[in-house]
């Protein structure tokens, strides 16, 4: 089944008639028991069949100590962001799960672990890997996910209309707009909201090899020219507890968020609030 789409319209505002929305993303990120990154700080990859433990080694750091960096540093300035939380985690460390929950910041499915891609499954599978994780992360954290984004963004053909059928609000699994969308599945309504690349530290530090400041420029540069436009935009800020998480790339995430923290003409709102004001307007 083909979604109908309604994309916001230039006269679209968000609350309080603001036109620039900025949604501060964590990504909490594990890999299932046995598993390693394929991407990490060294550039050569190993030869298949053998156990990266580099890389295994600089994703943990992220649960070590990145999470709470980053959350502390979103509380100081008085930020809920959006968390994309796998569910093995909530096997690791279901204590940190809670507390970012506890502390208001929206808690979104990301799959069991950053090597289970939903496009890799057939629908029985899908939904399976779905519930294991709503169910885990709602016992978990204490509050039930109405936000889904998969691993590296990749659904399969049919995540959407799963995901509407299943209840969810939103998902991430679109990058077609600078704008959220309804997905509508024959009265099963979805908001597509966009994961943008643009100022995100995996792409920038390590796919591309910028230093964190580089990511700063962007935002800065990228900043300025939404808040020019007329239109309607959005605008996504995304650290990963195992890359920016590290004292060298926490600093830009916090002068990033002090920056919007200080214009009275941005709109900063998790995933969930973004969806939930796109389903009342349209």
């Amino acid at each position: 089944m083909e979604p109908v789409i309604t994309r916001l319209p230039d006269d679209f505002r968000w609350p309080g008639g603001k036109r620039l929305a900025v949604i501060f993303n964590i990504a909490y990120e594990a890999w299932s028991d046995g598993q390693a990154p394929g991407i990490g700080p060294m550039g050569n990859v190993l030869k298949p069949g053998f156990f990266d433990t580099n890389a295994h080694s600089w994703a943990s750091f992220g649960l070590v100590r990145g999470i709470h960096r980053l959350q502390a540093i979103a509380d100081k300035h008085g930020v809920r962001t959006s968390v994309m939380v796998n569910g093995v985690i909530c096997e690791r460390d279901p204590a940190t799960v809670r507390r970012l929950a506890d502390a208001g910041h929206e808690i979104i499915n990301h799959s069991w672990g950053m090597d289970v891609i939903p496009v890799y499954f057939d629908e029985a599978g899908e939904l399976a890997n779905l519930k294991r994780n709503h169910d885990l992360l709602t016992e978990t954290a204490g509050v039930t996910p109405s936000g889904w984004i998969s691993p590296r963004g990749t659904g399969s053909p049919i995540s959407s209309r799963l995901l509407a059928e299943a209840g969810y609000l939103h998902h991430g699994d679109v990058n077609d707009d600078d704008r959220p969308y309804v997905m509508d599945f024959g009265g099963k309504r979805i908001v597509g909201i966009p994961l943008t690349m643009d100022v995100n530290d995996l792409p920038t530090c390590i796919r591309y090899g910028q230093g964190p400041r580089h990511m700063l420029d962007t935002f800065e540069d990228t900043f300025a020219a939404m808040r020019a436009e007329d239109a309607p935009l959005m605008l996504d800020v995304t650290a990963h507890t195992h890359v920016m998480g590290r004292p060298s790339g926490a600093w830009v995430y916090e002068a990033i968020m002090a920056r919007v923290k200080e214009s009275d003409d941005v709109w900063i709102c998790t995933r969930e609030e973004m969806a939930r004001h796109v389903l009342e307007s349209i």
